[in-house]
């Protein structure tokens, strides 16, 4: 494809997502079907272009004093991709495959952007505005400038299964695509963020990882798994497993010693979870499927450790998902307020004297992490709050009240809350 084709098809999927309200995954998917003719790159080059316009689009629309998808790819190939103005005015006017000639109000924007030290927290950390009192609560003055790393493309980051291999045998294998090793945990590395307008190189084709030696997972999650602590011949309960991330974390640190039992509200996402722990070599597992009425029988008050990854907002997940920060609404964040508080009850019922609660979330608006937290203790007498790391490199993290919170801009991880909650015996 031509650029100007290239740029064509990024307006007329964001165009689709806005008009439409559908998941940019699903515009994607769309196009590419009735677009048959696009190749590898092409796709590559279109996907990246539109999801950087979507981490972008609130202070892409106040530079070109225009909130249309056209503008805004316009002001992210110039912003973003570093384009030269006459380049952009070169593919977009290429007949027939361009958007059409770039129009005098357009090259004047792009050439005389506003200033965005003029504009509003909320845009320049390109979030919505009705979030601005909760961001101002997690972050101060620093509100829009989390806003902006959170609009920053994500690396990709690995953690490496001790079950099956060392840090130093997944960093030979993965060789080939320049991982590194962090330095918070001696199991996580990283792949730095992709070029977004080439095709990435896929894990797959890592032979490692059909082996089971790493899984993708962000580094704050891992971190978040590594506040269980010391399981080995522990009880477990993971209450929301999902698609398994943070079960099989929390086998590899109990060293297949105990039991962890994996479950999830949702039993179709338990299928893959069941296939990933065959791959990582995991024998400790049992998955505890909501399809059978009784499906948690037996594990009342059994259990050493309940983790909870709360069903959340995903507000600290944006540089991944980033057309959901748009279509997150007031309603569904009290939905997961609720959803929040009943989990945490349901999981008092499993623990021993003296269990523990770690109460996870990829959310950074305090409604849904230390408001929630909160309440709880004031539901439930008998709890009380330990610090969620003794890590050296991440207690500079901790709240004082002893929560961990992790973000882009203080940690160079996803947004994430980690809060322990130690039962009384």
């Amino acid at each position: 494809m031509r650029d100007g084709g290239r740029l064509s098809a990024a307006i007329e999927i964001l165009a689709d997502v806005e008009t439409r309200h559908r998941p940019v995954k699903l515009a994607l998917k769309a196009w590419g079907d009735a677009s048959r003719f696009a190749g590898a790159k092409d796709r590559a080059w279109v996907s990246g272009l539109v999801l950087d316009v979507l981490r972008r689009r609130r202070s892409l629309a106040w530079r070109m004093g225009d909130d249309s998808p056209r503008a805004a790819v316009l002001c992210a190939l110039h912003v973003l991709w570093n384009w030269p103005v006459e380049r952009i005015a070169e593919a977009a006017g290429d007949k027939p495959h361009g958007p059409g000639a770039l129009r005098a109000a357009e090259r004047n924007a792009l050439t005389q952007p506003r200033d965005m030290a003029d504009a509003p927290a909320p845009v320049r950390g390109d979030y919505p505005d009705w979030l601005e009192a909760s961001f101002a609560r997690a972050f101060g003055d620093k509100a829009a400038l989390e806003g902006e790393m959170l609009a920053e493309r994500a690396p990709i980051d690995l953690r490496v299964n001790t079950l099956k291999a060392s840090p130093d045998q997944a960093l030979q294998a993965l060789a080939p695509l320049n991982a590194e090793p962090t330095d918070v945990l001696p199991t996580a590395l990283r792949i730095a963020a992709p070029d977004p307008s080439q095709r990435s190189q896929s894990l797959e084709a890592v032979p490692a990882f059909s082996m089971g030696w790493f899984e993708v997972q962000d580094l704050a999650s891992q971190i978040a798994a590594a506040a269980a602590g010391d399981i080995r011949d522990t009880q477990v309960l993971d209450l929301c497993a999902g698609g398994g991330g943070k079960t099989l974390a929390l086998a590899a640190a109990m060293g297949n010693t105990g039991q962890i039992y994996a479950y999830d509200s949702d039993g179709r996402r338990l299928a893959d979870t069941v296939r990933r722990s065959e791959r990582a070599g995991v024998t400790n597992l049992q998955v505890r499927s909501p399809i059978y009425p009784d499906a948690l029988k037996g594990l009342d008050r059994a259990m050493d450790l309940v983790f909870i990854d709360a069903p959340c907002t995903g507000t600290g997940a944006w540089r991944r998902h980033p057309d959901t920060k748009w279509r997150l609404k007031p309603g569904t964040l009290k939905q997961r307020m609720a959803d929040q508080d009943a989990v945490l009850d349901h999981a008092v019922g499993f623990l021993k004297p003296g269990g523990r609660i770690v109460y996870v979330t990829c959310s950074i608006l305090p409604e849904e992490d230390e408001d929630r937290v909160a309440a709880f203790l004031d539901r439930h007498a008998g709890f009380h709050i330990t610090p969620a790391t003794d890590n050296p490199r991440l207690v500079q993290h901790l709240t004082d009240e002893g929560y961990l919170r992790l973000s882009p801009y203080s940690s160079g991880t996803d947004g994430f809350f980690v809060s322990v909650l130690q039962r009384a015996n």
